[in-house]
C-alpha cells in the first residue's frame, strides 16, 4: 500500500499538543490540519462511535472530508487520563459533543482514547477510538482511593 505525501510538521512537540491540535481541527473543519496531526505509518487507525474499523490515511482521511460535509464537529476533550513514556502515549478522554437538534443545541459525550507514538516527525496520533456515548456526562468509576492515608 502507498503512503500519502508527507504532511509537513505543523503542529507542536508533545502528545498533549497533538490532541489540542487534532480536537482544534475537529472544531474549524480543517482537513489539512486534522490529517497533518496523525503519523505517517501504513497502519493508523480510527474507529468512530458505532462505525468500522478505517486502517490507513487514506480511509481516515475520507471519512473525516464526509464528516466535514456537514460542517465542523464541536468537540472538546475532558477529564484526560494520561499514559506516557518516552515513545508512546495514551490518552482516555470524555469528549463533550455540541450537536444541533430540532430542539436547539444539546450536549452529548463520547469516550475515546487517543494513542500517540514519537516519531520521526515528532508525536503523532496512530490510533482514535470513539466509544457511544450518552447525553449525560459519563461517570468515571474507580477503585482508586481519593484520599490519601
Amino acid at each position: 500500500m502507498s503512503k500519502l505525501p508527507a504532511q509537513a510538521a505543523t503542529v507542536g512537540g508533545s502528545a498533549a499538543d497533538i490532541e489540542a491540535a487534532f480536537y482544534e481541527a475537529l472544531q474549524s473543519a480543517d482537513l489539512d490540519k486534522l490529517m497533518a496531526c496523525w503519523a505517517d505509518e501504513d497502519e493508523i487507525v480510527c474507529v468512530h462511535p458505532g462505525g468500522p474499523r478505517l486502517i490507513g490515511a487514506g480511509a481516515i482521511r475520507a471519512a473525516f472530508d464526509a464528516m466535514f460535509v456537514n460542517g465542523s464537529i464541536r468537540a472538546w476533550p475532558e477529564a484526560v487520563r494520561k499514559i506516557e513514556s518516552l515513545v508512546s502515549a495514551v490518552h482516555s478522554v470524555r469528549e463533550r459533543i455540541e450537536v444541533l437538534t430540532q430542539e436547539g443545541p444539546r450536549t452529548a459525550y463520547v469516550i475515546a482514547t487517543n494513542v500517540y507514538h514519537n516519531t520521526a516527525q515528532g508525536w503523532r496520533m496512530v490510533a482514535h477510538h470513539a466509544s457511544p456515548g450518552s447525553l449525560q456526562e459519563a461517570q468515571d468509576i474507580s477503585d482508586t482511593p481519593h484520599v490519601l492515608h
